[in-house]
């Protein structure tokens, strides 16, 4: 079944949800990989994995094999990962190389993706090694970030996403480094999770130690052009409040979603990132890691410990009911919802950048 483009209302009040197929259905993830993943700013790692030239890691992005590495001039550069004579590997996992050479006839290429060296290619014709090298994809950094995007014509970065930039400017994210990733496969479709995440509306009932920290009388969520966040005041005192400055006791929580597939959540202390990754129609890999501005301290040290913790156990507690939810949109009796106008307006603006971009027009 090749599922139409879903047609969602622009007015929240009377919109209904995406039709149960397009969480379970193989084309759909098919025309999103195109569509969206494609097309949109990607998280592929962080500038701490490329900072001496010749560091580099791979990846891939929208089923596409690259190569982010720092060139001999510190350029930072995202190449294609796949070698232009028989499509063999040209860099596997992470390391520090001064050329790269295909895994499969040895092909060489620079660090700038050049063509340096074809062994045993002298007597082809009309051959030029010096017109050949590996594509490129667009690359850009931001804090301790760094993001590719296949579309040659996207927006730059903050064009993208100019209220992530602007809120988050008072966090020293320079200084920002990683102290923990875990990675968790969940038995869900991709959106299943991102529409999950949206909404706060399950918070009381799936949630009870965050909506014990959160004031859920005043939550809310604002919508913008490619991102929606949601903000809650937290509560002084509460049971799980880590903070190590008497400052971080007043603040406020941020939790940006820039679509498609990336979750930035600001709090005081710490700032946590998760990619969702779809794997499969109904299975997805939902990449954490939690950053500190000074994680050699030992203040910071156990706020890392107590910050990850608990948001393992709230992970854990939203993989059980987006399994849940899975397994519900299977039904013969479901097709569709309705949105709480007061709670799912992130939901629905999701729903309508996935309809607007699944459009044949877009």
């Amino acid at each position: 079944m090749n599922p139409e483009t879903p047609e969602i209302d622009e007015c929240l009040s009377r919109a209904s949800t995406l039709p149960a197929r397009w969480y379970t259905d193989p084309a759909a993830l098919q025309r999103e990989n195109e569509a969206l993943f494609a097309r949109t700013w990607q998280l592929a790692g962080r500038a701490s994995q490329v900072e001496k030239p010749g560091d580099y890691f791979t990846l891939e992005v929208a089923g596409e094999p690259l190569i982010v590495v720092r060139e001999t001039e510190r350029r930072l550069r995202a190449l294609s990962a796949v070698c232009r004579h028989r499509a063999g590997p040209v860099a596997r996992g992470v390391g520090n190389r001064p050329s790269f050479q295909c895994g499969y006839h040895g092909w060489t290429y620079g660090l700038d993706g050049r063509l340096l060296a074809t062994p045993e290619f002298e007597a082809v014709e009309g051959f030029d090694r010096t017109s050949v090298r590996l594509p490129e994809a667009r690359v850009e950094t931001w804090g301790p970030f760094v993001f590719v995007n296949l579309d040659e014509q996207a927006p730059s970065l903050e064009e993208w996403m100019p209220e992530v930039f602007s809120r988050a400017s008072a966090l020293p994210l320079e200084r920002m480094r990683v102290v923990e990733r875990r990675d968790y496969v969940v038995a869900c479709n991709w959106k299943v999770y991102v529409d999950n995440y949206l909404e706060g509306y399950h918070i009381p009932v799936v949630h009870p130690a965050l909506f014990r920290e959160l004031d859920y009388t005043s939550y809310r969520t604002e919508i913008f052009k490619h991102v929606s966040l949601q903000l809650s005041p937290l509560r002084r005192g509460g049971e799980n409040r880590h903070y190590t400055a008497p400052e971080e006791q007043a603040g406020e929580a941020l939790y940006f979603w820039i679509f498609p597939n990336l979750t930035l959540n600001l709090y005081p202390d710490n700032v946590s990132t998760n990619l969702i990754v779809p794997l499969g129609p109904e299975k997805t890999l939902t990449i954490f890691e939690w950053f500190l501005k000074d994680p050699g301290r030992a203040a910071d040290g156990e706020a890392s410990r107590k910050a990850v913790d608990f948001s393992d156990a709230i992970q854990r507690e939203d993989i059980a009911i987006c399994e849940a939810v899975q397994k519900g949109l299977r039904s013969r009796t479901y097709n569709r919802g309705r949105f709480s106008v007061r709670r799912e307006n992130g939901v629905h603006h999701f729903h309508r950048l996935l309809a607007r971009f699944l459009s044949p027009r877009a």
